[in-house]
């Protein structure tokens, strides 16, 4: 048996899974609220953030609410909440079959070991493309039909101020592919993680609540700002670099403090963070490999 019949083997019982449409239909539920709540009432959440924002900026707050910007504001939210919905089909990988009594069946194929990993890894990697591209649609694009384009408002935080920035409408739908292709490195090291867990396991719910365990403890210590931890903990997290997405809404700015059209505030520090995701990826499916070519399969 080939790896390529063995990973559609693998998509299609994914696809069996009631749990798989679970997720698409979270996400759906909670765009679908902040679409009905920002159109309902979004000029209130623009008062509150432009108090909270000392920059002098003239616009208009019902033409600011537009698609480009509630995208922004729904992934602040869901891009958080979306590694529990990887959990919930990446941790059933390896404990799902143990607990079904065909783990050693699998095992009994003319496959290796570390192929049915990559194969694992492979569809949890697929599925969470999958959950990117509905979220990109029911987000981005659905948030377009219904408040229309314009020039995107970022508002951040730097430091202990909060400011606002614009970004041209022609300069923005890069930035979301960009943003979305970084999110799916920074969700496959969770799907990683998962599959990891879901080898010392004989059922799925360990694995799913362990992972968020995890990433809930790592994400409390990549947000507390302490000194020793920035220095010695914080850069070996996988959690602090979770939100790297954010940058590629952060525009470059001239001596004069002029935004430039198609810049990256600090491209290095994107581009770092990918590697060091990457590298999180490559290690965590390394242990995972080595892990189960030792495992003794007693179900």
């Amino acid at each position: 048996m080939n790896m390529w019949r063995l990973l559609q083997i693998e998509l299609f019982k994914i696809t069996r899974r009631p749990r798989t449409y679970i997720a698409f239909a979270a996400i759906t539920a909670i765009v679908f609220i902040f679409q009905f709540a920002f159109k309902a009432d979004g000029q209130s959440y623009m008062d509150l953030m432009m108090q909270s924002a000392k920059d002098e900026f003239a616009f208009d707050r019902v033409e600011a609410i537009n698609g480009y910007f509630m995208c922004y504001i729904i992934l602040n939210t869901l891009l958080i909440q979306v590694p529990i919905l990887v959990a919930l089909i990446a941790a059933d990988s390896i404990s799902g079959e143990a607990n079904m009594g065909t783990l050693r069946l699998l095992v009994s194929k003319p496959v290796s070991r570390t192929q049915i990993i990559l194969v694992k890894f492979a569809a949890a990697t697929i599925f969470t493309i999958f959950l990117l591209v509905w979220m990109a649609v029911t987000a981005l694009f659905l948030s377009i039909v219904i408040f229309g384009t314009g020039d995107m408002l970022v508002f951040r935080t730097k430091g202990t101020e909060s400011m606002i920035m614009q970004i041209t409408k022609d300069d923005v739908m890069w930035r979301y592919y960009a943003a979305f292709a970084y999110a799916t490195v920074a969700l496959t090291v969770i799907a990683a993680l998962s599959l990891l867990l879901s080898i010392f396991a004989d059922n799925s719910i360990g694995p799913i609540i362990a992972t968020v365990c995890i990433v809930i403890v790592c994400t409390i210590i990549s947000n507390i700002n302490v000194p020793i931890i920035d220095r010695n903990v914080k850069p070996f997290l996988f959690t602090s670099y979770l939100v790297g997405w954010k940058g590629f809404f952060y525009i470059g700015t001239n001596e004069n403090g002029n935004t430039i059209k198609g810049s990256l505030e600090n491209w290095p520090a994107i581009r770092n963070s990918l590697m060091i995701l990457i590298a999180h990826i490559v290690l965590i499916v390394g242990i995972s490999i080595a892990v189960f070519r030792k495992k003794d399969i007693l179900s």
